[in-house]
């Protein structure tokens, strides 16, 4: 018997997680006059958080079931 595949539910969960991630109540947060290793805290959020998603799209991707 075929078992079902985990990945489908995996990659529909990191959807939402980036939608969240990158809407008005986290992105507020970060919206300040701070500056990280010479970059904006709302610039550096969005980078680490984009590279974040794509790290965790390649583990549920890979990942055996």
């Amino acid at each position: 018997m075929i078992r079902p595949s985990i990945k489908g539910p995996r990659l529909v969960a990191l959807f939402i997680l980036g939608c969240l991630l990158f809407n008005y109540p986290f992105l507020a947060l970060f919206n300040l006059a701070v500056m990280i290793v010479g970059v904006p805290l709302l610039y550096f959020y969005l980078f680490v958080s984009w590279a974040a998603l794509i790290v965790l799209m390649a583990w549920a991707v890979e990942a055996p079931d």
